[in-house]
């Protein structure tokens, strides 16, 4: 069995956050642009940045399934992606920049929302599997082992010095 130092760990770790950190991000941003923008431009954009590639080949398959999910997204569903967006990103937002700032409390916190957001993305794809749902899905499994990791690595240093800072 390969030994992976503990050093590559916490890296691995520390650069998955920054990703999910970004990831949230961008996901707080895409709410607020769906509560902001009209249902009518949504389409017209999604028109717009599909024409040129359905110009080139019109049985384009990305293009097709953006174009068909974006006739297919109603207003109550673009309601429902931006309130999902903005309290996902929020949530791993403020726990991420927690955990980054090595707050002791942030990870079990952080773990467990993990699990009920995988939890929830199963459950998801229990009605639809896309590519898209199934890799955040399994980025997310791979982030919630390393958070489970660090946190008993950082947990063993706590207890080696108990005047550490919270």
């Amino acid at each position: 069995m390969m030994h992976v130092p503990e050093t590559d760990i916490r890296r691995v770790f520390q650069v998955s956050l920054w990703l999910k950190g970004a990831h949230s991000l961008l996901e707080v941003l895409g709410g607020l642009a769906l509560v902001f923008l009209s249902h009518d431009l949504v389409l017209r954009m999604v028109t717009a940045l599909t024409a040129a590639e359905l110009l080139e080949d019109p049985r384009d398959l990305v293009a097709n399934a953006v174009r068909q999910a974006a006739e297919g997204f109603t207003t109550d569903a673009q309601t429902f992606a931006a309130w999902y967006l903005f309290s996902h990103g929020l949530i791993k937002l403020v726990l991420v920049a927690a955990v980054l700032t090595n707050r002791v409390w942030a990870y079990p916190a952080f773990i467990a929302v993990m699990i009920g957001f995988i939890i929830y993305q199963v459950y998801r794809m229990t009605f639809d599997v896309t590519f898209v749902l199934v890799a955040i899905t399994l980025l997310d499994l791979i982030v919630l082992f390393l958070a489970w990791h660090e946190y008993g690595f950082v947990r063993r240093e706590r207890q080696r010095s108990p005047d550490a800072d919270p």
